[in-house]
This record gives C-alpha cells, sequence and structure tokens, in this order.
C-alpha cells in the first residue's frame, strides 16, 4: 500500500528535483486528500483530453511532464484550458506532479535515454551539475566512427516512431561528438559548439537558432517536442511500477502529438 508520500520519494529518486532550472515549476503542483495511491498516470502534457481520461480511468495522481500549471494563474475556472483542466481534475480528487526539466537532466532521465538509443560512447552532460558531476543539463557522446548524420536519425526515427524529422545539415557527413536536448534545445546550440558538438539531437528548433548552428558547422536532428519526449513518459510508468509494485501505473492512451507530418500528394 503506497501513500502520497511513497510515490512523491520514488518520483524524486527517478528525477531529483534538485536538477530542475531555476524558472521551472516541479514537484507536486495539485495535492490529493486521498490516503492511499492505487492508479498513477504518466503524460507527456496534460490537455483535457488527457485530464478526462485520468478521470475516467480513476486515477489518483497523474505525472506530467510539462507543468500545469506552469505560470502563476488568477483564477480557475472552465473559461480557460489551463483552468478548465484544473478544474476536471480537482473535482476528482486527482493530484498532478512534474519533473520536467528534473527528469531531462537526471541519470536515467531523458536525455540519458536517447543517448542510449544512439549508443553514444563516453556520454556526459553538457553542462554538468555543481554537486554531481554525472548529471546535468542535456548529454554529449561519441558516435561510433561510421555513424554518419542519416545514421543517426535512421537510428532516432525508427526508435521514437517518428514520420519524419527536420534536418539542417549534411546527414551524410559523420556525425561525430554529438549533443542531446530533448523538447526545445534552439538556445542550447551555443553551449553544444563549446563543448565541441558536430551534430546536436532536440525536439524543435527555431530557423535562427538552425542558422547559427550550421554558422558552427553543427548539423542538427529535430525529430519533434513530442516525440523526443512522450517515450519517456511511458518508462516513467514503466519506472514506478518496477520501485512500486502495489501501484497501477500506466501511460495515457489517449494523448497524441498536437503536430503531425502531411507527405506530399
Amino acid at each position: 500500500m503506497s501513500n502520497l508520500a511513497d510515490v512523491i520519494a520514488s518520483l524524486e529518486h527517478l528525477a531529483p528535483l534538485r536538477l530542475a532550472a531555476d524558472w521551472d515549476n516541479v514537484g507536486l503542483l495539485v495535492s490529493t486528500k486521498k490516503p492511499v495511491i492505487h492508479r498513477v498516470m504518466t503524460c507527456l502534457t496534460l490537455t483535457i483530453d488527457v485530464a478526462r481520461e485520468a478521470v475516467s480511468q480513476k486515477a489518483d495522481l497523474v505525472v506530467t511532464h510539462h507543468p500545469l500549471p506552469f505560470r502563476p494563474v488568477s483564477r480557475i475556472n472552465e473559461e480557460t484550458p489551463t483552468g478548465a483542466i484544473l478544474v476536471e481534475l480537482v473535482t476528482a480528487g486527482i493530484g498532478v506532479w512534474s519533473g520536467h526539466t528534473a527528469w531531462d537532466s537526471a541519470s536515467h532521465g531523458i536525455n540519458a535515454m536517447l543517448a542510449e538509443i544512439l549508443s553514444l560512447q563516453d556520454v556526459a552532460p553538457l553542462e554538468p551539475d555543481e554537486i554531481d558531476s554525472s548529471v546535468g543539463f542535456g548529454r554529449m557522446g561519441t558516435a561510433s566512427s561510421h555513424n554518419t548524420v542519416d545514421a543517426v536519425i535512421q537510428q532516432l526515427t525508427s526508435s521514437l516512431g517518428c514520420p519524419g524529422c527536420s534536418v539542417a545539415g549534411d546527414p551524410s557527413r559523420s556525425a561525430g561528438q554529438v549533443g542531446i536536448v530533448c523538447g526545445s534545445g534552439g538556445e542550447s546550440v551555443p553551449i553544444a559548439a563549446a563543448a565541441g558538438c558536430q551534430t546536436l539531437v532536440t525536439g524543435e528548433i527555431k530557423l535562427h537558432d538552425a542558422l547559427e548552428a550550421l554558422a558552427h558547422n553543427m548539423t542538427v536532428i529535430a525529430v519533434g517536442h513530442h516525440r523526443s519526449e512522450r517515450f519517456a513518459m511511458e518508462r516513467m510508468a514503466e519506472k514506478l511500477s518496477t520501485a512500486l509494485p502495489d501501484l497501477h501505473c500506466w501511460a495515457s492512451t489517449v494523448e497524441q502529438d498536437p503536430l503531425c507530418w502531411l507527405p506530399n500528394r
């Protein structure tokens, strides 16, 4: 039998909150009065459809990657998307916990998982944590000597189920030192360049950030924000189930990428 404190302790073991960026909003964002936690649902982003799934499936807690609320709200009602979601969950007594950038940076978090998918060697954070240098912002590692950028693309798209991706630079060149920043990683281009990366893997990137990467002779692979992170919420449900076997944990089944790739017709 697990209470809320047990579940939070397990979550914070996976994603220590001290690793979160100082601008982030992490931890228990919406509390629950339920004395025992039986059912936990994970998701990347809390939408009204995901909230209604949590209610219909009788979840006690939702573990969302993207925090909700993220910024302070002046009122909670059904007239705004955030308010409608919170009303749905609070009425049902469902709590909300978010790890966000702490889960990105953790030792077995999202960026570390992406490095593992690519079989990178000598993996280390792009920016090490001041207390523990084995964790921190982003990851970087060396691709196999015969791996081209295109080979990295094929491995990523196959593993993450991507129908395509955006690429800036020459996909036939050697991947070399690969930097990884899940989600929206465009602002990390200078960090990756300073670390000596020849390739940057991220979720999404703005035009001018991509141009800056090219100016640094760095190739960029952007697989989509959702695809770069959603898989890790499925992994989190598995890890939480292993840590607390009495819990029923699952990843949202209704959550979808709001952006889709349409082939030429």
